[in-house]
């Protein structure tokens, strides 16, 4: 992916998704967490603490000794990074000249020790940064990670760490007999949108209840005859059988009404209209209320569309379901191709696999199918 196309996908590393800041070797002048916060960075003139000048960002001492700087983020949705951003705002003396990023994908709850441990790969090499801007960096991979590490050359500030890109669902966690389809952390994206105006569409699939209404999605107030709408492409083909449209904190700009509908894109062009059916007949909706309605018909879909009457903000769109057996094959499927070849090993090995048939998986991939997966591993798969 070229240019800053990637910043159309979600920040899989924005704390409010589940992220951390797991370690920093130093946090000298203002702490790491400041990383992944949500929102842009702000700035005091006139703030000084204890430590000195007070920075919304991380900032590490001046360095007096050969070395560099670095931190280690967890992402609160492991998945494919398209692209990131190193934001120096507000750091005009004391910026690092250059930066590099890196990735890991560990299974569980990695110990620092597993992370030093760890093999790290090359996102963005060590290169040029600019102060007070926000320095954008495209990549071109197709793994799944779970952790990237920032390195700042030779120390210095940065105010925000974006990790743009798409969720990968972990099979394995998905053990329950129901399930958000359309949640971020388990693949959902939002794949169009009427308008974005005041926040992020991608904030109605986030993780968690909203604490105000910036985090959920607010569009601009209507002055025509039409209505606007938020698509989401679900993490799989499922059948919905439960939706909830939570319209917290908002008060006089909540929707008067919404539809539900859905699309099966395996079978159908959702350019057409004629190819989207009907999961919730228009309904009106009250304000500041977590609204939730049962599916009478439920059918098989991989995207939904939400149409709000006539505008107005909608904090958090769910879509519990059950996948269909072609969903839960290509949520296996994506997860093994996805894989970095480490964790790929660890995680087929531990399913059961032997040393031979992960050397084989590994070199066939991409896999279209579970045919060329050991059997066991091929009955989950298609369970």
């Amino acid at each position: 992916m070229s240019g800053q196309e990637f910043l159309r996908y979600p920040d899989l590393a924005l704390r409010s998704h589940g992220g951390a800041v797991v370690h920093a070797n130093d946090e000298s002048f203002a702490e790491r967490e400041n990383l992944i916060k949500p929102g842009p960075a702000g700035f005091d003139p006139a703030a000084f603490g204890h430590k000195g000048k007070v920075y919304d960002g991380w900032e590490t001492r001046r360095r007096r000794t050969p070395g560099h700087d670095h931190a280690i983020v967890r992402l609160g949705v492991p998945g494919i990074v398209r692209g990131v951003v190193v934001d120096t705002a507000w750091f005009t003396g004391n910026y690092p000249p250059e930066v590099s990023v890196e990735a890991t994908g560990l299974d569980g709850h990695p110990a620092p020790a597993d992370l030093d441990a760890a093999e790290w790969t090359v996102l963005v090499p060590r290169s040029p940064v600019a102060g007070d801007t926000a320095n954008a960096f495209a990549v071109n991979d197709g793994h799944r990670y779970t952790h990237l590490r920032l390195t700042m050359y030779p120390d210095g500030g940065i105010a925000r760490f974006r990790v743009h890109g798409e969720a990968v669902a972990d099979p394995r966690l998905l053990v329950t007999g129901g399930l958000d389809l359309a949640a971020l952390e388990n693949g959902g994206r939002v794949a169009s949108c009427s308008n974005e105006f005041y926040s992020s569409p991608t904030n109605v699939i986030a993780p968690g209840l909203t604490r105000s209404m910036g985090e959920g999605w607010e569009n601009a107030r209507r002055r025509d005859d039409g209505n606007d709408h938020v698509e989401i492409a679900l993490a799989a083909s499922g059948e919905v059988r439960l939706l909830e449209i939570d319209t917290s904190y908002f008060l006089f700009n909540a929707p008067g009404a919404v539809r539900v509908s859905g699309c099966d894109t395996a079978a159908a062009d959702p350019a057409d209209p004629g190819s989207w059916f009907t999961v919730l007949d228009r309904t009106d909706v009250r304000p500041d209320t977590r609204h939730r309605f049962v599916v009478d018909r439920p059918r098989a879909a991989t995207r939904l569309r939400l149409d709000v009457y006539p505008d107005g903000g909608i904090a958090r769109f769910r879509a519990h379901g059950t996948l269909s057996a072609a969903g839960h094959t290509d949520l296996w499927l994506r997860w093994i191709n996805t894989l970095p070849e480490p964790q790929a090993v660890a995680a087929l090995s531990g399913l059961g696999a032997t040393a031979d048939q992960v050397k084989s998986l590994l070199a066939a991939r991409p896999l279209d199918t579970p045919d060329a997966l050991p059997a066991a591993l091929a009955a989950r798969a298609r369970a």
